[in-house]
């Protein structure tokens, strides 16, 4: 009775967590992990009421005694002012002029070290201000855990994804709580060849004392949870992760889980975490967990940018977690579950996936940084709205001067509707899919990879043009062909996507299923009316379950 009481008690709590913060799926790619050499960070920011859009801070210069306003991401609340610096960097979405790149998920952690009074610095304004005022991730982690050491950390334990064209960094940090200002950290960067993951659980556990080269720490790491009574061993065996943030089940299946998902689509050896990811955690010295997946893996071959696309797509197909395989699905294998996360039949509780796909994201990216470049050429966001495996990742070159109209921050909000909007438009077509998701989505991943090849393929052509603008000192008519090119493929891919809400509501329209020929709807020989549509009805399995509860309700007399 204790264990399935302990066990309620995990998984409501981990719902909570995972409602209040902005549950999202970050991958990390290293340089010598892809096929062109370039780094890559992902990010999908999950949140019920965040709005997919993308932000901008051009350059700018500031004046002795400039002050800051410090907002929390979360809510729009003002948490204070902090100094302003001399300069701040361009930044587009969450990558600057510089190619650094910064993303987030938040893993909460030791409930008593959440609030922090007095606190300036959450962790979305962390991202935002360390992008206006660092070149390299090196250099940003130094920004960031100065910032919160001397203006207070007023947010739960965070995992942060930290990269620029040529290092790939995960810092994971805790506030200190009420009695302490600050936070206490670890950084570590990750092997090049490999990749790395996080998902709203911490995972750096054990790390080298004695590294600074591949791994940061602030002084009072250890002795911190020691004086907290947490740890009480050698300070060679004290886990991050294993003292601030243990996992739990809720850990491993709702966030752990995602990164499996994720590295299971590029490494081969991953099966042998399934039960890991399925909830199911041994434990050893310290109380920490021994099955634990590692930090990071080597995948099977390089990577190119579609396959890190691909990663951040995902509702655990092919897997004992598969949402498309229980009743839930539905008749047409929806792998979505409308929340709450956990749900109770006759005091039993159960529990919905987290996958890495989920309905209520407001925008993800792939981050991808290039050293052959210079930064304004090297660095792409490839940006996208609303559910990642029915999006389309568009180019967004890092060099731009302004924001393309369907992305801009004010066109439109999560409770103000724009026909220019792209996540508008994205979110009806998801929305449609979900209806009748096993025909719809095909169609949609029909012009969704018809669009994003396009994208990578001509990649190439517009790095030269914009490259021979470059060399010959045209620097700012290079950074306006990228910001018109990145703009016109914005505003196609939204346009292409309005397209596609017609057609999927005339194919699908009252359950009917419009017959196409040689890609057009199929008309009748006069031409003037469709043909008859496709009526596939239910799966007998289905139909089955209908009579089987409805008895002779139904029965045809």
């Amino acid at each position: 009775m204790l264990k399935k009481t302990l066990l309620l008690t995990s998984l409501i709590w981990l719902a909570l967590q995972v409602h209040v913060a902005d549950a999202c799926t970050n991958f990390l790619i290293t340089k010598g992990a892809t096929v062109d050499g370039s780094t890559m960070i992902t990010y999908a920011a999950d949140s019920h009421t965040l709005y997919g859009e993308m932000y901008f801070w051009p350059a700018a210069d500031h004046k002795p005694g400039d002050m800051v306003d410090v907002t929390e991401w979360d809510t729009g609340k003002f948490l204070g002012k902090i100094p302003q610096v001399a300069h701040t960097y361009q930044v587009t979405g969450n990558m600057n002029e510089h190619q650094l790149s910064i993303g987030e998920t938040t893993f909460g952690g030791r409930k008593e070290l959440h609030h922090q009074p007095g606190a300036i610095v959450d962790y979305g304004s962390l991202i935002y201000l360390t992008l206006q005022r660092a070149k390299t991730a090196r250099e940003a982690i130094h920004v960031m855990t100065d910032l919160v050491a001397k203006y207070g950390y007023a947010s739960e334990g965070e995992s942060f994804s930290i990269a620029d064209p040529n290092e790939v960094w995960i810092l994971e940090m805790i506030g200190k709580g009420e009695a302490e200002k600050g936070a206490v950290w670890v950084a570590r960067r990750i092997p090049d060849g490999y990749i790395s993951g996080h998902a709203n659980q911490a995972r750096i556990t054990t790390f080298p004392l004695n590294d600074p080269d591949n791994c940061l720490y602030s002084s009072d790491v250890i002795s911190f949870a020691r004086e907290k009574g947490w740890f009480d061993g050698k300070n060679k065996d004290f886990s991050f992760s294993g003292t601030y943030a243990p996992v739990d089940f809720g850990g491993a299946r709702f966030c752990d889980a995602r990164v499996w998902a994720g590295f299971r689509k590029v490494a081969s050896n991953m099966d042998q975490y399934q039960d890991y990811a399925m909830g199911k955690i041994t434990h050893g010295a310290n109380g920490y967990a021994t099955n634990r997946m590692p930090l990071w893996v080597k995948p099977d071959t390089l990577l190119t940018v579609k396959d890190v696309m691909g990663m951040m797509r995902d509702h655990f197909e092919g897997t004992a977690l598969d949402m498309t395989k229980d009743p839930g699905a539905g008749p047409f294998k929806l792998p979505y579950r409308w929340r709450p996360l956990t749900w109770q039949v006759d005091s039993t509780t159960y529990v919905n996936e987290r996958a890495i796909s989920t309905q209520q994201t407001g925008f993800s990216f792939i981050a991808q940084m290039r050293s052959k470049y210079p930064d304004p050429i090297g660095g792409i966001m490839w940006f996208g709205v609303d559910d990642t495996y029915s999006t389309c990742y568009m180019p967004v070159y890092c060099g731009i001067q302004k924001v393309p109209e369907p992305i801009r921050v004010g066109n439109g909000d999560m409770l103000t509707w724009s026909n220019t909007s792209a996540f508008w438009v994205f979110n009806t077509v998801s929305n449609l899919a979900y209806l009748r998701y096993d025909y719809m989505i095909k169609d949609i991943q029909k012009v969704q990879s018809e669009l994003e090849t396009k994208f990578v393929d001509f990649t190439p052509a517009v790095d030269e043009a914009a490259m021979d603008l470059w060399n010959k000192g045209e620097h700012n008519m290079a950074r306006k062909f990228l910001t018109e090119y990145s703009d016109k493929q914005v505003n196609l891919t939204v346009n292409r996507w309005t397209q596609l809400e017609h057609y999927l509501i005339i194919k699908y329209k009252d359950g009917n299923i419009m017959k196409e020929k040689d890609g057009k709807f199929e008309r009748n020989e006069s031409g003037k009316l469709p043909v008859m549509p496709a009526q596939p009805g239910y799966p007998e399995w289905w139909y089955r379950n209908v009579a089987k509860q409805t008895g002779d309700h139904l029965k045809e007399k």
